[in-house]
């Protein structure tokens, strides 16, 4: 992975998961917009803390290149378990609620980024990688689909979000939810796909620091507004890797086409 930018991706993508499993850790219990797993998750606290240590552990495989592809993947396939077994669980829920569809589809966000990441760290290559990540893509782009969605559903309580310095809150969510949708449709069909994962990685970590990060210093104790934060930091950078992977994967087609004839 040398693109510089899909490395940063890395890097804050690894920051966030830590960040989740330290709260686990920290806390012991489930939490309601906290990923992986929703706040009605049993077992807590000693779930909640082998939670914790599992997310913490892959973050530092991912971070120090240890086992990276590995650690990667056992993220991917604790996010969607969560998302099947624990989310799912409430199924109707996420149907018919923004809240519980919003929490959902952030988890499947993080587990197809964490896919897609293991597919683009240094190893002997795998077919089976490489498919399984490209899969991921397009669960991927539904949930960039998804969110932007969610921006036109629920505009007025999003804009409200919105710092209060910033003009025309309204107008700045409709067109963040053209950016989600447009950004999902053109990696889904591969059309201007990396510029578009990068823009979306981009616009959420922009607001990382000019929305989330004054919300959660202003509320300190507020968990709820540090998890809004490292859900966006994790999905913004782990969007900067679905970037560098789309170019690489275009990359590779080209050359196999080059090859043939």
């Amino acid at each position: 992975m040398t693109n510089t930018l899909a490395l940063a991706g890395r890097y804050l993508f690894a920051i966030a998961v830590a960040a989740f499993g330290i709260d686990y850790l920290l806390h012991g219990h489930f939490a309601t917009g906290h990923p992986p797993a929703p706040g009605y998750t049993p077992g807590a606290p000693w779930t909640a803390y082998l939670l914790g240590a599992y997310l913490v552990l892959a973050a530092l495989g991912i971070v120090t290149g240890v086992a990276a592809r590995r650690c990667a993947l056992a993220l991917g396939v604790l996010f969607f378990l969560c998302v099947v077994l624990l989310h799912g669980f409430q199924f109707m829920g996420i149907v018919l609620h923004g809240g519980a569809r919003t929490e959902a589809f952030e988890a499947l966000a993080l587990g197809c980024e964490a896919f897609i990441l293991a597919a683009l760290v240094p190893g002997r290559p795998s077919a089976a990688i490489d498919r399984l990540a490209l899969v991921a893509r397009f669960v991927f782009a539904f949930s960039l689909i998804v969110f932007g969605v969610q921006h036109f559903l629920y505009a007025g309580y999003i804009a409200t979000l919105v710092t209060a310095w910033i003009p025309g809150h309204l107008f700045l969510v409709y067109l963040s939810g053209v950016g989600f949708i447009a950004a999902g449709i053109a990696i889904a069909i591969n059309v201007q796909a990396r510029l578009a994962a990068t823009a979306i990685g981009a616009m959420l970590l922009l607001w990382v620091l000019v929305l989330h990060l004054p919300r959660a210093i202003a509320a300190w104790s507020n968990g709820d507004e540090w998890s809004s934060l490292f859900v966006a930091l994790g999905i913004g950078g782990g969007s900067l890797v679905v970037a560098r992977w789309m170019s690489k994967a275009r990359q590779t087609t080209r050359s196999a086409g080059v090859s043939e004839s």
